[in-house]
C-alpha cells in the first residue's frame, strides 16, 4: 500500500519523517520522492535492511538526508532527541514480518522451506524461537502462543511441542502443528496452514513486538508536531486493535483527528500483484494544530 502510505502521510518539502520499519526501502524511497528536500530517518532491527534502504532513497535522486539506523523503532523517538530533533512532521509503521526476511529460509520465520528456528528481526539478540520452543514450560508455551497468536487450540498444540522435544527447524514445528490442528468444519480457517498462527505468536514474543507498537502508540502525542501525521499498517487484529483503539481515544480527546474513519485496505489489483498484502489494513492520524 505503498501510495496510499504517501497519499496519507502528505510529506512535505523540506519536513523531518521517520519510516518506522525500512524494510527494503520501498517506503522510504517513496516519501523522498514526494519531500523532494528534507530530513528522513529510518529504523529497523534487521541489519540486512539498511543496505538495502539507502540503496533505494539514494536511487531517488533527490536532496533528502537520508540515515537508516539498526535499532527497534520503539527507541527512534529518544534517538532523535538525542541528534536535537524532539518532533517530526509524519511517521509511518508498517507492522511485522517483511517479504524478504519470509522469504529467506535461514532466518526461520516462516515454513515454506525448511530453516532454523530463529525467528531474531535483530541477530545480535540472544532469544530465538527454538529457544522458546525447546526450553518454556507447556503452561506459558500455550499462554503465548493463545495470546500472541489468537490460537485456540494453544494447549493442545503446547503439549504436542513439549512431547516432541528437541525441535530444531522450521519444518519440524510446521509438521507437528498440522498434525494436532486440523482445520474444523466451519473454521474459517480454509486456505491458512494450520500452523500459521503458533508461528505468528512466536515470532511476536521473540522480538517483542507487542511491547515496541504498544511504546510507539504512546510516543506519537508527544513525538508529533502539530498537523503532523502518522501512518500505520497492521496484518492481523493483535496489531490493529490497538491502533484503531488508540487512534479513536486521541480524536475523542482532540488530541488529533482521524484521516481514515476506517481502515483501508489493498486493491484488488495490488492483492494480485502482492497477496500478502491481502490482510493488510492501514489508518492515519493529523494531529491537531
Amino acid at each position: 500500500m505503498a501510495a496510499e502510505v504517501v497519499e496519507q502521510l502528505a510529506p512535505k518539502r523540506g519536513g523531518v519523517y521517520v519510516d518506522c520499519t525500512l524494510g527494503a526501502g520501498g517506503h522510504s524511497r517513496r516519501i523522498a520522492v514526494a519531500m523532494g528536500q528534507g530530513k528522513l530517518f529510518g529504523f529497523d532491527k534487521d541489519p540486512a535492511a539498511l543496505a538495502l534502504a539507502e540503496a533505494a532513497v539514494a536511487a531517488a535522486g533527490t536532496e533528502v538526508e537520508f540515515r537508516a539506523v539498526q535499532a527497534d523503532f520503539a527507541e527512534a523517538p529518544r534517538w532523535l532527541r538525542e541528534q536535537g530533533i524532539a518532533q517530526v512532521d509524519g511517521v509511518v509503521a508498517d507492522l511485522g514480518v517483511s517479504s524478504m526476511q519470509l522469504d529467506r529460509a535461514e532466518r526461520g520465520f516462516s515454513f515454506a522451506a525448511p530453516g532454523p528456528l530463529d525467528m531474531r528481526m535483530d541477530p545480535r539478540q540472544s532469544l530465538t524461537a527454538e529457544q522458546v520452543v525447546n526450553q518454556f514450560d507447556e503452561r506459558t508455551l500455550a499462554d503465548l502462543i493463545f495470546q500472541f497468536g489468537e490460537e485456540r487450540r494453544s494447549r493442545r498444540i503446547s503439549r504436542a511441542i513439549v512431547r516432541s522435544r528437541p525441535l530444531r527447524s522450521t519444518a519440524q514445528l510446521a509438521d507437528l502443528v498440522a498434525a494436532v490442528n486440523r482445520p474444523m468444519k466451519s473454521s474459517g480457517r480454509r486456505g491458512m496452514h494450520p500452523a500459521t498462527r503458533t508461528f505468528q505468536a512466536l515470532r511476536i514474543y521473540v522480538n517483542s513486538e507487542m511491547e515496541s507498537l504498544s511504546q510507539l502508540l504512546a510516543a506519537l502525542p508527544g513525538w508529533l508536531k502539530p498537523e503532523g501525521r502518522a501512518v500505520i499498517i497492521s496484518f492481523h487484529s493483535l496489531e490493529d486493535r490497538p491502533v484503531k483503539q488508540a487512534f479513536r481515544a486521541g480524536a475523542q480527546s482532540g488530541q488529533w483527528r482521524l484521516l481514515t474513519p476506517r481502515a483501508l485496505r489493498p486493491t484488488d489489483e495490488e492483492t494480485a500483484h502482492n497477496p500478502r498484502s491481502r490482510s493488510a489494513k492501514l489508518r492515519a492520524i493529523e494531529r491537531a494544530a
